[in-house]
């Protein structure tokens, strides 16, 4: 007895010369740490849990990619044809108009003169004046600079605005309907240019990467996985870069529509870019508190519609939604007894309705309008918009614009939302991936690892952003 109390002393165990299970022959973890005489049941077959996972795709179903060479976009967008102002007032007595906010430098007499006639309003009085003078013009700071119009007004005593137009009401509207001038006339008329606004956006720059140490290389455990796309098979290590690669796919997506101009310094060379979200909001249509789904949704979304006629009034539009606005759509939708039935367009998707479906698509027509709506999963995700909530869909119209494309040295139609990217003949920067390191061949470092790089240079042209809608 004298090892009892030592390792030697395996009293417990009594061999068997057979492999079979008994009470007194097997081996616990306690008695060796080092290994165990039966193996855990391991499920080869990874679990999908989260269904697909990925957030891309709609940029590649509405907008289009195109190389360019400089690190700097241009266009021009043609302003309105007609003259209009708002938040304008009038005196006590009504023979004068005031236009306020005017950018500073830009004269109205350019665009409004004598003789001109005019239709000024508060929404429920309207009159129609003539321009029977230019008053005095201040340029302040800003867009603080002020020009009054001295008027006479048609149909009214005195020639001055009614009483409900005068005074100290500041939120008039005005805008231009013709002119008129006496016989023999002479000097008449105003001769202005044409009206552009130029917008510019810069590409940035997007970089990840996956790393793995040559042990890990050598040590190759087996994982049997299906893919974003839908094809399946085994993969060992490289599945960890296998999803590096469609989460760097996922932020070339939605870098473009999240990212933003800087104000300020970020850093030495880090200035931002102007993504969708925030084109919309400088430039496009934002509607708030939607509710398609309850009492009055048709008439929230003619809301919409009076609003698109004002812009472009473009035909057919494509809307991304959330879930619940989505589903306010339906309700809305199924409420007005059928609507629509027989009357549906796919003419965006060549006029088959089973492409459009096939999409995730479901059309309707309101007034003179086509829509093509579908869940947009980028809102509904719990790991990115689907967590904040704060964005329930976006209207994007199906169109084109004709623009000069200095490369090809031509003008050429674009989609309204389309993506540039760095190209040349000797660099494509669209979406690049090198490998690093010492394992596999790729003796470029002394390091034992194996680095896979990604990168990309882009920017989002968001043109005639007027005609978009964000829901909200």
């Amino acid at each position: 007895m004298a090892l009892a109390n030592t390792g030697a002393a395996l009293q417990h165990l009594t061999p068997r010369p057979v492999k079979g299970l008994f009470g007194d022959n097997y081996l616990s973890v306690a008695d060796m740490d080092f290994t165990q005489q039966f193996l855990p049941e391991v499920y080869e077959k990874e679990v999908e849990r989260y269904g697909k996972r990925t957030v891309g795709g709609f940029l590649r179903m509405v907008g289009a990619e195109m190389p360019m060479a400089s690190d700097r976009i241009v266009w021009s967008e043609q302003g309105r044809l007609h003259i209009a102002y708002d938040n304008v007032s009038s005196n006590a007595g009504g023979t004068t108009i005031t236009l306020t906010g005017l950018p500073t430098g830009t004269d109205p007499s350019s665009l409004i003169g004598v003789g001109q006639t005019l239709v000024v309003s508060n929404g429920t009085v309207t009159a129609k004046a003539r321009v029977d003078s230019m008053g005095a013009y201040a340029s302040g700071a800003g867009s603080t600079s002020t020009q009054v119009v001295n008027i006479k007004v048609y149909g009214e005593a005195g020639s001055a605005l009614p009483a409900a137009l005068r005074g100290a009401v500041t939120a008039l509207n005005i805008f231009v309907f013709g002119s008129e001038y006496a016989k023999g006339s002479a000097d008449v008329g105003n001769s202005f240019d044409a009206s552009f606004t130029t917008f510019e956006n810069k590409p940035i720059i997007l970089r990840d990467k996956y790393n793995v140490n040559g042990s890990d290389v050598a040590q190759i455990g087996w994982v049997e996985v299906t893919t974003e796309a839908g094809t399946g098979g085994y993969l060992w290590y490289l599945k960890s870069e296998h999803e590096s690669r469609l989460r760097f796919e996922d932020y070339l997506e939605m870098s473009m529509v999240e990212t933003e101009k800087a104000v300020g310094a970020i850093a030495t060379g880090v200035t931002g870019s102007e993504g969708m979200f925030e084109a919309i909001e400088d430039r496009g249509l934002v509607y708030n508190a939607t509710d398609f789904g309850g009492a009055n949704g048709l008439g929230q979304f003619d809301e919409i519609l009076a609003e698109l006629d004002k812009q472009g009034a473009i035909e057919e539009n494509m809307m991304f939604l959330d879930r619940a606005t989505s589903l306010g759509i339906d309700n809305m939708l199924a409420a007005q007894n059928s609507y629509g039935a027989g009357g549906t367009s796919y003419g965006v998707f060549d006029n088959s309705e089973d492409m459009a479906l096939n999409l995730g698509f479901s059309g309707f027509r309101r007034g003179s309008y086509d829509f093509y709506k579908t869940d947009w999963k980028y809102l509904n995700d719990s790991t990115t918009r689907g967590s904040i909530g704060d964005i329930e869909g976006v209207m994007v119209p199906a169109g084109t614009s004709t623009v000069y494309d200095e490369q090809l040295g031509t003008n050429i139609s674009r989609p309204f939302l389309h993506i540039r990217y760095r190209a040349n003949e000797a660099e494509d920067r669209r979406m690049k991936s090198w490998i690093t390191g010492s394992v596999g061949g790729n003796f470029t470092s002394a390091v034992d690892e194996m680095n896979v790089h990604f990168l990309s240079e882009r920017a989002l042209c968001v043109q005639a952003a007027n005609n978009f809608v964000l829901l909200k």
